[in-house]
């Protein structure tokens, strides 16, 4: 059965790694629309106000995702630990 899981475990981290980066382009590519707006609005109180709430959001979405990655990491070693014992 671990001959199974392994590789299936492993094309899994592969793809989760490749849609993580993809999250942290997404994330930078969300950030210009926001200080355009910031630009366009004069800096006025509501604006700053909104492009931190927009930039918090998008900064979640990416720091988040990384966490869980890192999660997945350790309780990944914790099984093949256990598994090889």
């Amino acid at each position: 059965m671990s001959f199974l899981t392994s590789p299936l475990f492993d094309m899994f981290t592969k793809a989760f790694a490749v849609l993580l980066v993809a999250n942290e382009v997404r994330g930078i590519v969300l950030t210009a629309p926001v200080f355009y707006g910031l630009y366009q609005a004069g800096g006025t109180l509501m604006a700053i106000w909104m492009a931190i709430c927009s930039l918090g959001g998008i900064a979640l979405s990416v720091i988040v995702p990384l966490f869980a990655a890192k999660k997945l990491k350790c309780m990944a070693a914790r099984a093949r630990c256990a598994e090889s014992q």
